[in-house]
This record gives C-alpha cells, structure tokens and sequence, in this order.
C-alpha cells in the first residue's frame, strides 16, 4: 500500500488548482468554546482559545469529497490512463455524487452503483451529474461486487471512496488552505469514517506541525478500534452518523497517519453529534451532516474520559471531548451538508 506523504498532497494542492472551491473559514463568537482547566501554578496570562469553522460543505457536490474525485480523475487524465470505459465507484453516498460530477468536469463517463434502497433524490442528482446509476441489491456491499464485476469486465477505472492515496491527498489540500489562512494554527479536527479525510488533512498537518483530533462516534470507531489493535479491524456500526461515517474499518493510511506524535483519538455519543448539529443550526443556521457536526462536538461534549483504551498520545484512555488550552488556535472542518434540513428542529414563530 502506497505511504501517504506531504509531497502527495503538495501535487493534488496543484493538480486541481482552480477546479474546486477554496474553503471558507468563520470564527466561532470569542467564549463559545470553553478551554482546558488550567494548573493553578500556571501564572500565564489567560487567552481563550480561538475557534474557527473550516465551511467545506459548501464545496462543490456538497462535501470535501470533490478533492479526492477531481484529483483521481485529473491524475489519471494526466498520465493518460482514463479508460474508454471511463470510471466506477459503488457508493451511496457523497463519494459517487463527488464520482460523478469530477467525471463529468473532465468530460469522462461515470457509472456509480448504488443498492436499490438508495434514496430517489440521490439518484436524481446523480443522473444530473451525467452518470449512469447502477441499481443492485439490498446493501452497499451487494452494490460494490457488482461495481467490482463491471469494473473486470469493461476495464472502466475502479475508484474508492477513501482507501485510495489520490483520494486521500485530495482530501489533505483542505488543509494547506487552511494553513495558507491560518498560518499559526495549533489544531485541526476532523470527523473520521473511512478515513480519506483523516489521513490527507493529518499528513499535511503533521508537515506543518499541527495536532490533528481525530472524532468519530463512540459506536463508529473504526480509527480508534485499530489504535487500540495495532491492527485494521472491523468494528459494528451503529451511530446517527453511520451514513457517512459508517465504515466497517478504517485504511492503512489512515491508521499509519493517526500512529503519528501529535493525533489525538475523541469518541462522542449521538446525543452531542445531534446536539451539535442543533446548534450550528441554532446559531448559524447551517445545516450539517451528522458526519460533519461529530467534529464540532468534541469541543462541545462535556468533559469524559473513560479507562481502558490506549492511545498513542492518552495512554489508556479515550477522551469524549476536546479542550482547547490557554490561547490556541483551532480550526474545526465541517465536512459535508448532504442532509434532510427537516430533521433540525425549527424555532418557533
């Protein structure tokens, strides 16, 4: 398996250079957020922290997926390795969207598997994008094989949506623009699934020598259960957050990346994942995916720890939150908006 490196993501920031939108940063209202405990016999003068929103979800296709697609695809048109046949990707989600509309951008076929469950308003954007929508099974995994056989039998180009270092190096140029803003950041946090996004954004930020925390949902913890291990492991997925971050287990990069000084391993309940998503809807009024508030609330959860887990920078234990210390500077990537807006509770009249 190819080793994710800097100079991947420094050739994916120039390769799709101007073919997807920059991110758009927002700083939370000063004393939103609440800092670490301090030590009493701390005599520095008290700074809060300074938060800051990282707005990809208004990136093309609605998410930070359209990094990884447009630099897979670019990548692949520049070596001249496109098939006739064109791309594939089995996805229900973001991924085959992001698929699709790169496809489309370069002028290339997309087909993109979905189970038949899938919902109607997904297929429709999809077939807006220009892709042929594959209809197969009842689950994603019956979608993948049959993308998997078409991908054997046609020759058309297999794509991932995260195990993949195009994708992921994509995913890592949020984070050099990030930097480019915010050129002293202390922190970046980020929602892990599969762990594409994880592992771009914590290779560039190990470069620039920022810490990386790493959120998932205490029963989606793919990243944190192959810490623990050692080892990739499959773990049951059962979270409000599961459509998109909802991987059986995490990639290689992914766990080499989060193996690294300076990552951080945060699990949170649903309850603040929904609380969160309330509340940038409360305060904002943006609309996230769950995926994307399971960032956000590392910093909103109450303070919890439980025993037993070993973390490369917690030893044995797992945080359920995050603190900012005394004056640092984070930035909190709000990575995807494909979401039924219905489901937040609207204020009264």
């Amino acid at each position: 398996m190819h080793q994710l490196t800097y100079g991947d993501i420094k050739a994916a920031t120039d390769r799709i250079a101007g073919r997807i939108r920059p991110v758009t940063l927002a700083q939370v209202d000063p004393g939103a957020i609440r800092t670490a405990h301090r030590d009493p016999l701390d005599d520095r003068v008290v700074e809060p922290c300074e938060v800051w929103l990282a707005l990809e979800f208004m990136q093309h296709t609605g998410s930070f997926k359209a990094r990884g697609a447009q630099n897979f695809i670019q990548a692949h048109g520049d070596a001249a390795t496109l098939p006739d046949a064109g791309v594939t990707i089995a996805s229900g989600g973001n991924a085959g969207l992001a698929c699709a509309w790169a496809a489309q951008q370069q002028g290339v076929r997309a087909t993109v598997f979905l189970p038949q469950t899938a919902p109607a308003v997904k297929v429709a954007k999809l077939r807006g994008y220009g892709a042929e929508v594959r209809l197969v099974g009842a689950e994603y995994a019956e979608a993948l094989a049959a993308c998997e056989e078409f991908a054997a039998a046609t020759g058309a180009l297999a794509s991932h949506a995260y195990d993949h270092p195009l994708i992921a190096a994509g995913a890592g140029t949020l984070l050099e623009e990030i930097h480019a803003q915010i050129p002293d950041l202390d922190t970046v946090v980020v929602a892990v699934g599969g762990g594409g996004l994880f592992a771009g954004v914590a290779t560039a930020a190990q470069h620039h020598g920022i810490r990386t925390v790493a959120v998932e949902p205490e029963n989606c913890r793919a990243l944190n259960a192959a810490l623990e291990a050692g080892h990739l492991v499959d773990v049951p997925v059962d979270s409000i957050a599961a459509d998109s971050l909802g991987a059986r287990r995490t990639s290689t990069m992914a766990l080499a990346a989060a193996q690294h000084d300076g990552v951080h391993s945060v699990l949170v309940p649903d309850t603040e994942i929904v609380r969160a998503r309330q509340a940038l809807w409360d305060h904002r009024r943006v609309a996230v995916e769950h995926g994307a508030a399971t960032a956000l609330a590392a910093l909103t959860s109450p303070d919890q720890h439980a025993p037993g887990r070993d973390l490369p920078t917690r030893p044995a234990t797992a945080s359920r939150s995050y603190r900012p210390g005394n004056g640092e500077k984070v930035c909190v990537v709000l990575c995807g908006a494909n979401t039924d807006a219905a489901t937040l509770v609207q204020p009264a009249n």
